[in-house]
């Protein structure tokens, strides 16, 4: 396709990560008949999807996103019979633990939620606590839920099966195809425009994670995220401390959470002093950006006095793996989703928050019915892309604020 020369799709999506192949798996299955395009500058969920720790957690603090989380659930076994492969996801529960009264005091709050949504738990003491993840000392804690149902994956595959299913279903999808702009004409966005030229369509959505923000600043549209850092690590293996079938532990009062890997523990912090980027420097391929110098040692010694009550064997764990990448957080740590108020065919699918994997089908399957002109089957209210009114997102204040949203997280 050369510059002169335009085509006319029903619904573009720039982003090949899991926002976007589940979009477009979605927007496929239930409307056959349209074509449907996905552009990704790199290899499909090669960028932050590939490094999430795939935590699948429905039980959060935010009512809204339930549904999204629940639906991710409902869908694997969906993806799994078109794809004829089975994912490997792993159902093993989690453990919420609370100590100081202001934690229990949240941790109540989302086992009431819980309940109102129909999903499962129950109270259970430390010792019971300790029989299932044997590193855990839970001794001091005011409050343990469990909740059977929850579960954890791997990114990548999960990414992959929607981009696999939507492929059987006939939807395109352009790899290492960049998109320099947005097209918009007076107050409609028309397509898009890559090297090769130039795409119109019905409909675009722009579920390209963090650098979705640069694209829409080109033209006037200020999305309320940035990119902050999230980091986690893997520990040697040991077959008495880790346990494969062991559940995902969350402790708020600590700012950490862990899943088995293997005979591993996969662990992340919430640090205080977050790492943060000017949207206008990230590279191409997250892979070639330098996200910490010491593999986050620094950030795990002044974590170390939070974490070692609950996990004793903490010092004496060796650690064989940093992970790190960028998750697209907002002021209010909740997700941009849905239709621009006065910007017309343009319709937003971000700020995961570092919640993408749990939510991903729930924001495929809304961000798919806005997209066809049909009822969202969710209450997308309190993720408006205007919420904040007129935003810069390079802002050094609006940055601290997604920065300090981030650290003041406590679950999903």
């Amino acid at each position: 396709m050369t510059n002169s020369q335009k085509k006319n799709t029903d619904l573009l999506i720039v982003g090949g990560g899991i926002f976007g192949a589940s979009i477009a798996y979605y927007f496929k299955r239930d409307n056959p008949d349209k074509e449907v395009v996905v552009y990704e500058r790199n290899e499909m969920c090669s960028g932050n999807t590939s490094l999430a720790a795939a935590l699948l957690s429905r039980v959060r603090t935010n009512q809204a996103s339930i549904p999204l989380a629940v639906e991710t659930f409902r869908v694997i076994k969906e993806l799994e019979e078109i794809t004829n492969d089975r994912l490997p996801v792993h159902y093993t529960g989690a453990i919420h633990l609370a100590v100081k009264p202001e934690k229990v005091i949240q941790v109540e709050e989302m086992m009431k939620v819980a309940s109102e949504n129909n999903i499962e738990w129950e109270s259970i003491t430390d010792s019971h606590a300790n029989k299932m993840v044997p590193w855990l000392n839970a001794s001091k804690a005011e409050k343990i839920f469990y909740v059977p149902g929850e579960a954890y994956t791997d990114a990548y595959l999960l990414g992959k099966a929607f981009v696999n299913a939507a492929k059987a279903l006939g939807v395109i999808f352009k790899r290492n195809t960049e998109v320099t702009d947005l097209i918009k004409s007076n107050q409609n966005v028309i397509g898009i425009s890559t090297k090769s030229g130039i795409h119109e369509a019905e409909k675009t959505i722009l579920a390209a994670g963090v650098w979705s923000t640069y694209l829409a600043y080109k033209i006037g549209l200020g999305l309320p995220m940035a990119p902050i850092r999230s980091q986690y690590w893997i520990t040697e293996p040991s077959e008495t401390l880790f346990l494969p079938a062991s559940p995902t532990v969350i402790i708020p009062d600590a700012s950490f959470y862990a899943r088995p890997q293997g005979n591993s523990l996969l662990f992340g912090i919430r640090e205080i002093n977050q790492m943060y980027c000017d949207l206008r420097i990230l590279p191409e391929k997250i892979t070639e950006y330098k996200f910490s110098t010491d593999n986050g040692w620094q950030d795990l010694i002044e974590s170390f006095k939070k974490i070692v009550p609950f996990f004793n064997q903490f010092g004496n764990t060796g650690i064989k793996d940093y992970i790190a990448g960028f998750s697209a957080y907002t002021p209010d740590n909740m997700l941009i989703a849905g239709e621009c108020r006065d910007i017309r065919g343009l319709i937003i699918a971000g700020g995961c928050v570092g919640s993408g994997i749990s939510v991903a089908g729930g924001i495929g399957l809304g961000i798919a019915h806005l997209a066809a002109g049909k009822a969202n089957p969710f209450d997308f209210s309190q993720f408006r892309v205007d919420r904040f009114g007129t935003y810069d997102p390079y802002k050094r204040e609006n940055i601290l604020r997604c920065a300090e949203a981030r650290s003041k997280k406590t679950c999903g």
